[in-house]
């Protein structure tokens, strides 16, 4: 749009005030030349009427709009352009009829771009209600025209040019006229540029501004102490009436002045005035204050229109000292609202410094807390380090043939057990799985306890490897109780003998774990495949790695220790541990009672205790003991099964103290079995049958 020629039809409604905002905005740029028109409609005087007054047979009575109205009307359309620096011409057409004029113009003056404001109510075309004005005016321009028609700052309407202009326009090469060279009476019917008013001399304070149509302002000239223009420190631009009704604002006559009042500017419609500002303009006298809106000549009523102005802008300076007044007040309340914010922040700034500083010194202490903490635990372990041969990964690995199956006996949770050689000695060697859940803490657990106690029926730790998590233990040469009770191998069945035999000595180990001071330890993992014999079938209780230590108090059986998550094997575990995760030293006699079931009829362990119990209501337990023993002593094998379902009660409280009741009449049972023993081999020595 830079070289085509924008013309705006203007009036006193708000659609007006909106087109010229959107042709600014999307039209034009800085620089370019904007034509206002307005059209004043001219009416014939009828000589049947008679004038109510003598100036109506003056020339202006034949016109609606007097040359006050006018000059309002145009001011703030023009002020509104200077503001975004764009250059504006007032053109004033008369006419009978508004789409006539407007057309004429438009083909007289080849205006390439017409925009036209359609308002609410009323406005520029108040006086023909009935028409549409607008769908008029995009059928009668001419087609080198393009007609937008703009509501509430949208395109409501718009007719594109269909060829280019014939000739170019004349406004182009028409400069501002001169004040001489004008007419006294109203312009006719030609489109001519608006005309000058003459200067007018206000007594005030007022610094003089320019007669040209395309002024700069003052806003937008002078710069304040922070580098900006006063144009950039004014209300938002987006609003152009900013002249009341009837009368012109004091912000298009008094010049800006830098203030303070950031936060309260908002809420103002004029630019504050300071102190040094107004006392560096009371020193001048007058000031000539040109309205660049049209030339007229003068007549009588000009002075007392300045008269009235003046009083005019006198109130309206008044009124604007009281604002600023109130605006001051409205700046230090603000100002001290910030500087108790400003302390607040500080404050809050402060709290959380110190808090962090509160946390990283919690931090640093939880910090030093682990760490000796892991001191402790290094310390202790290098305690039982004194206690075990520590052998190297290099001599393991040389004793087991680099771990070969050949030498693999078994494999539990753990890890792989291997048979070997070391120091002369046959050896187990169990490693540590790499995968193994808490591996490390299973074998530092299992050398804590191995190492601090001494017992016939414990298996003995020969030593260990604690950077690759290796144990070495004696050598068990019949294996696990599991194998010998299920007969894997095919090894021959253990006589009742022993298994009586082996029942009262895994009793008289685990009751050692329980009396042991000052703390007494549960196992936990009690279980058949835990339980190793010798070559004579004396059986050792083995694997620890999931023992507790119990708090003190261990003389009452019932202590008990509250564990976050359950540990052992399924079938073996006491119920009520399971549940509520309370340990206490009978949980371990849950686990003997089912083993004891199974030493008997050689069975697994799922729903064992119900089998049992169901048979001696029947009265055929004797059908479950072990077919492979065919001398069973059918009586001392049903007290020893009664006593082992006491064992697994499913309430803790009820099963029989391990040392008062269960180990007595495990040692009667041994006792008659070492007297079995002992008649069956002097029966069958040589002597004996001479």
């Amino acid at each position: 749009m830079n070289n085509k020629t924008v013309a705006v039809a203007i009036d006193r409604d708000k659609g007006s005030q909106g087109a010229l905002k959107w042709t600014v905005d999307n039209l034009v740029r800085k620089g370019q030349t904007v034509y206002l028109i307005h059209v004043r409609i001219k009416q014939s005087f009828s000589f049947s009427q008679k004038p109510t007054r003598s100036s109506d047979f003056s020339e202006d009575s034949f016109f609606i709009d007097t040359d006050a109205q006018l000059r309002e009307l145009f001011l703030p359309f023009r002020c509104f352009c200077t503001r975004k620096e764009i250059r504006s011409q007032d053109m004033l057409l008369e006419d009978t009829d508004v789409v006539k004029g407007l057309v004429d113009f438009v083909t007289r003056s080849i205006v390439e771009v017409l925009i036209i404001g359609t308002p609410s109510k009323g406005g520029l075309l108040k006086r023909f209600k009935t028409r549409d004005v607008p769908g008029t005016i995009l059928k009668a321009v001419p087609n080198f025209c393009t007609v937008y028609v703009i509501s509430k700052g949208k395109i409501s309407a718009t007719k594109a040019a269909s060829r280019l202009p014939p000739y170019e326009s004349p406004l182009r090469t028409l400069g501002p006229p001169e004040p001489s060279s004008m007419p006294s009476k109203a312009l006719s019917e030609k489109t001519l540029p608006m005309m000058p008013m003459p200067r007018m001399s206000i007594d005030s304070s007022f610094p003089r501004r320019s007669t040209d149509s395309s002024f700069k302002s003052p806003f937008t000239s002078r710069r304040g102490p922070n580098g900006k223009s006063y144009g950039e420190l004014l209300p938002p631009e987006s609003d152009i009436s900013f002249v009341s009704s009837g009368r012109m604002s004091v912000d298009n006559v008094l010049p800006p002045f830098e203030s303070e009042l950031s936060p309260v500017r908002s809420r103002m419609s004029f630019l504050e005035l300071d102190n040094q500002g107004l006392d560096s303009y009371q020193g001048r006298r007058s000031v000539d204050v040109t309205f660049s809106t049209f030339d007229s000549p003068p007549r009588s009523s000009n002075a007392e229109d300045v008269e009235a102005e003046m009083r005019r802008l006198k109130l309206e300076l008044s009124r604007t000292m009281e604002m600023y007044s109130t605006a001051c007040r409205e700046a230090l309340t603000a100002r001290q609202k910030a500087m108790e914010l400003q302390k607040w922040k500080l404050a809050e700034e402060h709290k959380v410094e110190d808090l962090r500083v509160t946390e990283e010194s919690e931090n640093e202490n939880t910090k030093s807390t682990e760490a000796q903490r892991k001191a402790d635990a290094e310390t202790s372990f290098s305690l039982y380090d004194s206690r075990y041969r520590r052998y190297t990964i290099e001599e393991i690995e040389e004793a087991t043939e680099y771990f070969s199956t050949e030498r693999r006996i078994g494999e539990g949770g753990y890890g792989p057990v291997y048979k070997c050689h070391l120091d002369h000695t046959q050896v187990a060697v169990k490693v540590l799985r790499p995968d193994a859940a808490e591996g490390k803490a299973q074998f530092q657990q299992e050398v804590e306890v191995l190492c601090c106690i001494r017992h016939p029926h414990m298996v003995l730790l020969l030593g260990a490897c604690p950077e690759y998590g290796c144990l070495v233990y004696e050598y068990m040469r019949n294996g696990s109780l599991e194998d010998c009770l299920f007969r894997k191998n095919k090894v021959p069945p253990l006589s009742w003998q022993h298994r009586f035999r082996i029942a009262a000595e895994i009793c008289s180990g685990l009751l050692f774990l329980h009396q042991t001071k000052p703390d007494p330890i549960v196992h936990r993992d009690l279980k058949p495949a835990n339980i190793l014999l010798d070559r004579n079938f004396v059986s050792k209780i083995s694997d620890v790695g999931l023992a507790r230590l119990l708090p003190p108090s261990v003389q009452d059986s019932v202590t008990q220790s509250l564990m976050t998550s359950a540990a052992g094997t399924f079938c073996y575990i006491d119920p009520e541990y399971q549940q509520t995760g309370m340990l206490g030293v009978k949980s371990d006699v849950y686990s003997l009672g089912v083993m004891f079931l199974q030493l008997i009829t050689a069975k697994p362990p799922m729903g064992l205790t119900h089998i049992v119990d169901q048979a001696i209501k029947d009265g055929t337990f004797a059908e479950l003991l072990d077919p492979g023993v065919p001398d069973w002593p059918v009586d001392e094998a049903l007290s020893i099964s009664k006593l082992s379902l006491l064992c697994t009660e499913l309430r803790l409280k009820d099963r029989p103290d391990l040392g008062k009741e269960v180990m007595p009449e495990l040692e009667r049972l041994r006792s008659l079995a070492d007297e079995c023993m002992q008649y069956s081999v002097f029966a069958s020595s040589p002597s004996s049958v001479s």
